[in-house]
């Protein structure tokens, strides 16, 4: 297992267990100081309104509506994040309101807290956005069956609650006017910026991770731009013009891969050029003049050809918008073929139904925090719910004891807006780098807004604390440990996918494409390679937080998901030198290749050892036969012994 894998799980000199290690490590996320910016402003300026006032519930019930714009705001177009921040705000009134209308009688939130979770569950397979809002849903539900020992009227909790979610929009979408483009302005220019810092990497480690920062970046730019072209039919010359900007830089994207593939250095007054590059795609200035060589180096000369293709003058088809009509049929579609998602909502539904049980049981009021901690954990679609269970359980410490000391200080006026205002700012930040910090952040503000402004005390703050470590146990106890299959291995098939589509990319790459709709086709298989490889290793690193069968494996088979990188990096390269005049490999070569990763995927999904496998001897396509060594090695996992399987090269 190499040293820049990022999740090297054997060594013995680790202080910690290796589940323990990456459960708690943070992502390298850069802080987004725009969102904890918004953050503060929509949640801290409603109690400081309130206090003004003298209604301190009143303001506390606005900062609430705020809270889901808040939890739901992510990185991306404005419009897309207008539909998801409007989609997450409406079923937070829609779930707030059927709380409320249950005024806090049992025989009528139990049952709805359950059924919502059901629902909430089932919703969340539609895609992204819907999960955020099913989330949403399903957190506001349950916070309104508790506000009926609030003295302020039910119709003026909601109202207040609607305001706080119109003025959580506002704030969230207010740089609509006057950024509208800003979004994927960013987006293609740090596409640039990511192909310098991949010139400029000084080792492998570096460079390994350089690779993945570009593959991130030009899935996030098309999934911007394509989104918002969409939308707009085509209309829009600015959105045209960066995409096809970003569709002209493929090749420099590609040659570049192959030059650090070979052990390459990019000239200096290359690295300047995408940086140029990045400064005039986010001043929308006019392009620089390319840097013009002619190299000896074949692939540095190729990436120099590359960099005069880069304008946005090439146009690109554009990709139909989707109906909500298609959309609607493939999510019923989806539950309709698959026991996944009604499992995962069965399991849900019945560890809520626990929580609610037991909430009766203990001798605290407004236990709904026990449900609340059940359902945020069980998410269907957010990750090992083992690592989130932990997270949320030394997160809430953390929150609760930040909570407890903003009661027994007895703050309030200014200071309690200032620190609503950081509590706000630290869950956005959160949001993007642990869960564990977002729970610890998002802890105190719950308390502050639902808790305090009621009349809360000492025993109340530690309640909270009680409530989620319940919470945790039911979730690891009845939704982890006790529940068929989920400490079993489960990573397979997402492996064997991903082998499927790099093998395709094998097939397309490595042959001659004479047509512009056969090198349209050739960049698509190699972007569906690279992003079913971004999202594989994501899906592991949720796994790998695991001490379990599934976590122990998806650390073993991580070699292989790096072999499968450093194997799409190799086909690339031989398909620069491909497109620079070298002849193809022969068709035969390409077959087996294809055919050693078809074994790979049979292997993965029949749970077994790959069979022996002949590949090319070929020189030039030695570094991709290499690697599909290495991949098969990893799967064949500790008890692969060179005498028992063997590979045969043909020459």
């Amino acid at each position: 297992m190499g040293e820049d894998d990022g999740v090297s799980s054997t060594r013995a000199d680790l202080p910690a267990p290796r589940w323990l290690v990456h459960l708690l490590r943070s992502t390298p996320a850069p802080i987004p100081w725009a969102r904890a910016v918004r953050a503060a402003l929509a949640l801290a300026v409603p109690i400081a309104v309130g206090f003004a006032f003298d209604e301190l519930q009143l303001g506390a019930l606005v900062s609430s509506g705020a809270l889901p714009t808040v939890l739901a705001d992510a990185a991306g177009p404005y419009r897309y994040r207008a539909v998801r921040l409007c989609g997450a705000a409406a079923a937070a009134v829609i779930g707030f309101s059927l709380g409320l209308l249950t005024g806090g009688e049992l025989a009528l939130s139990i049952p709805l807290v359950v059924v919502v979770s059901a629902v909430s569950a089932l919703i969340s397979a539609a895609g992204n956005n819907a999960s955020i809002a099913a989330l949403q849903l399903f957190v506001f539900t349950v916070l309104g069956t508790g506000q009926h020992t609030v003295g302020t009227e039910a119709e003026a909790a909601l109202a207040c609650f609607v305001g706080g979610a119109a003025w959580g929009l506002v704030v969230a979408l207010a740089g609509w006017t006057v950024h509208a483009t800003s979004p994927e302005r960013h987006a293609v220019a740090q596409v640039y910026i990511e192909l310098a810092a991949l010139h400029s990497a000084q080792d492998e480690a570096t460079s390994l991770a350089s690779r993945q920062q570009l593959t991130a970046a030009m899935n996030t730019a098309y999934d911007r731009l394509l989104s918002a072209r969409s939308w707009l039919s085509g209309r829009d010359v600015t959105y045209r013009k960066l995409l096809n900007l970003l569709s002209a830089s493929t090749p420099a994207v590609e040659a570049s891969v192959a030059m650090v593939n070979a052990g390459a250095r990019a000239p200096r007054d290359v690295i300047e050029h995408f940086t140029d590059l990045a400064t005039a795609v986010l001043a929308d200035a006019p392009l620089p003049e390319p840097p013009r060589s002619e190299h000896p180096d074949p692939a540095v000369a190729a990436l120099y050809h590359a960099l005069g293709k880069i304008s946005t003058e090439q146009e690109r088809q554009r990709r139909d918008r989707v109906p909500a009509r298609t959309r609607i049929s493939e999510w019923l579609s989806l539950l309709a073929s698959g026991p996944l998602t009604w499992i995962a909502a069965l399991r849900l539904t019945l560890c809520v139904a626990l929580a609610e049980l037991v909430s009766l049981l203990v001798p605290v009021e407004r236990s709904y925090w026990i449900t609340l901690t059940v359902g945020i954990v069980l998410k269907p679609d957010f990750g090992s719910v083992f690592g989130r269970a932990i997270l949320r359980g030394l997160g809430t410490v953390v929150g609760v004891g930040i909570g407890a000391a903003v009661l027994g200080i007895g703050t309030s006026g200014l200071g309690l807006v200032v620190l609503v205002a950081l509590f706000a700012a630290g869950a956005a930040i959160g949001k993007v780098r642990n869960y564990g910090i977002l729970s610890a952040f998002v802890t105190p503000l719950i308390i502050v807004q639902m808790d305090l402004t009621a009349g809360g005390d000492w025993p109340l703050v530690l309640a909270r604390l009680v409530d989620t470590v319940i919470g945790c146990a039911i979730v690891l106890v009845f939704g982890y440990l006790l529940w068929p299959g989920s400490r079993k291995p489960r990573v397979g098939g997402r492996l064997a996918e991903v082998a499927d589509t790099v093998a395709l990319y094998v097939e397309y790459g490595l042959r001659a494409a004479e047509t512009p709709q056969e090198r349209a086709e050739r960049s698509r298989r190699r972007r569906r390679a690279y992003r079913g490889l971004a999202d594989l290793r994501t899906a592991f690193q949720q796994l790998v937080v695991e001490p379990s069968p599934a976590g122990r494996q998806a650390a073993a088979w991580w070699p292989a998901i790096v072999a499968l990188e450093q194997l799409t990096d190799a086909v690339t390269a031989v398909l620069v030198t491909i497109e620079h005049g070298a002849e193809p490999p022969a068709e035969k070569d390409v077959r087996l290749l294809v055919e050693g990763l078809d074994e790979l995927a049979a292997a993965v999904r029949e749970q077994r050892e790959p069979a022996d496998v002949d590949l090319p001897g070929d020189e030039e396509l030695s570094g991709i036969a290499d690697q599909l060594e290495n991949a098969l090695d990893a799967v064949r996992g500790p008890d692969f012994t060179r005498s028992r399987f063997t590979f045969r090269r043909r020459g």
